[in-house]
């Protein structure tokens, strides 16, 4: 569904070049759900935008849904749906106008977009809100038409961009539950950017993270999280002298010498992978030192984990416009003029 090679964006920014994405090469099979992740500034950003036609390549190749993206942008428009940060719908316009100008856009014949249109209110739970103006719906509500509309055209291949941004924490769920049910009911690749790492981790069958213009990792969330983060185990005991006495047993044992953090107290901190299985035997090893602990606590590793140990920051830290990563000024003028010569 995506294919790229040596996919490379550059920017000039006064008299300074601006690598914004390093020669990047992608597979995305049909029916997978990809999340690409990646800080402020990565080259995320830009190669969205670079697949969806809004950029043109630098350098390097992409076939998207079957088409390129230089020679064909407009039949990869066609065959594409593409969800973005804000809301897409006119706030004075009524919701069933809205999703019949969508249709229009694609060249629907007026009667396929008025069933495609009533099919998608039907699905997404937003049948009886026909003419209410979009200003009058829910933030959910809104979002789910942004949902629609991007469905209009029947894409094999849909982009979201943070799709849940600002939404609380029931709403997102309840999006989620409708774009997974379309996707299964219509057999979509999806392809999505997120902040909500664990939102990437519940979802996301391959979640992609790239940083300074790179792809430096690849592969399923769990896969991941074994490879490139820890489960983290907390023991408590009574008494420092008791922790004291772990602490020796645990440094004596090869398979733990290099795994717990020296800490002062009473608490004993491990990191290891697969914290509930190994618990049992760091127990054990311990009762038989004579050290018990009174509490066992295990923290699961997580993406954010992964993204800090990879990337050496939080995916939340760096709150910067993305338009930094295109260069700033010169990359808003590209993202323009590209977007018009590729209409």
């Amino acid at each position: 569904m995506i294919h790229t090679e040596g996919l490379t964006k550059t920017f000039q920014r006064g008299k300074q070049l601006v690598h914004a994405v390093k020669g990047v090469d992608l597979d995305v099979a049909p029916g997978e759900l990809v999340a690409f992740l990646g800080p402020n500034g990565a080259g995320k950003s830009t190669t969205l935008r670079m697949l969806t036609t809004l950029l043109s390549p630098s350098s390097g190749s992409a076939r998207v849904a079957g088409a390129d993206v230089r020679t064909q942008p407009a039949l990869v428009r066609r065959r594409i749906g593409y969800i973005g940060q804000g809301n897409g719908a006119g706030h004075n316009y009524r919701v069933i106008d809205e999703l019949r100008a969508q249709g229009s856009f694609h060249r629907l014949a007026p009667a396929v977009s008025r069933e495609r249109a009533a099919e998608l209110l039907r699905a997404l739970q937003l049948n009886g809100l026909e003419k209410r103006p979009v200003m009058s719906l829910s933030g959910g509500q809104r979002r789910r038409l942004d949902v629609a509309m991007g469905l209009m055209n029947h894409p094999p291949l849909l982009f979201l961009d943070e799709p849940s941004t600002g939404m609380d924490p029931q709403g997102r769920a309840n999006l989620w539950e409708h774009i997974i049910r379309m996707r299964d009911d219509l057999g979509m690749t999806l392809v999505l950017t997120t902040h909500y790492l664990e939102e990437a981790d519940d979802m996301a069958e391959r979640v992609i993270v790239i940083d300074h213009g790179t792809v430096i990792a690849d592969d399923s969330p769990g896969r991941l999280k074994l490879d490139h983060a820890d489960d983290v185990i907390t023991l408590t005991f009574g008494a420092v002298d008791e922790a004291d006495v772990a602490k020796r047993a645990l440094r004596a044992d090869q398979r733990y010498a290099d795994r717990f953090e020296e800490r002062a107290g009473e608490a004993v901190v491990l990191a290891t992978d697969h914290g509930a299985r190994q618990l049992p035997g760091i127990l054990h090893l311990l009762e038989a030192a004579g050290a018990r602990p009174e509490a066992a606590a295990i923290r699961e590793a997580t993406l954010d984990d992964v993204f800090l140990n990879l990337t050496g920051r939080s995916l939340r830290e760096d709150d910067t416009p993305d338009a930094a990563e295109d260069g700033s000024a010169a990359a808003r003028t590209a993202n323009t003029t590209d977007g018009a010569d590729a209409a």
